[in-house]
């Protein structure tokens, strides 16, 4: 699943980022990497952008951007993948 369909108020772990564009490449330069956990904030009025909680700080995102980031539940995850 990705970012994009995520609801608002839950938690998840990115799995990766998809693709070499410049898109990826920025959100991996603001922490959207594989490990981090983000909370899904709110969301505009019409659904976009969305607003992002994760290492101590909010980010806002087009769902187009978050369309390209894998995510799992928390509660799937291993206790040794920290």
């Amino acid at each position: 699943m990705t970012l994009a369909e995520i609801p608002i108020g839950n938690t998840v772990r990115v799995k990766a980022v998809r693709g070499n564009s410049r898109i990826a490449t920025r959100l991996m330069e603001m922490g959207v990497v594989p490990g981090v956990a983000v909370e899904i904030v709110k969301s505009a009025p019409f659904g976009d952008p969305i607003q992002l909680r994760l290492l101590g700080y909010s980010l806002a995102v087009r769902k187009s951007e978050a369309d390209i980031v894998d995510v799992e539940a928390l509660a799937e995850m291993n206790s040794a993948a920290y």
